[in-house]
């Protein structure tokens, strides 16, 4: 069991850890470059989120979404 743990252990830090440990290398010499990149994938998160936000708008303005309390037979 010791050698899976291990495997795992090898798994996370030296494959999918290392844009991580690169964005910190990069904080150290360009704080500005790291922030930028911080940024804009918050700016794109952002966008999705208002995407997702008008989409569920635009279903309950067509009534597709049923909200009844009964929808479900379990609730009756």
């Amino acid at each position: 069991m010791r050698a899976f743990f291990e495997a795992i252990q090898s798994l996370f830090v030296d494959f999918l850890f290392l844009p991580l440990d690169a964005l910190r290398h990069l904080e150290l010499s360009s704080w500005w470059l790291a922030n930028i990149i911080s940024w804009s994938l918050m700016a794109i998160c952002g966008y999705y989120i208002v995407y997702w936000c008008k989409q569920l708008k635009k279903h309950q303005d067509n009534n597709e979404e049923n909200q009844d309390t009964t929808a479900h037979s379990f609730l009756k």
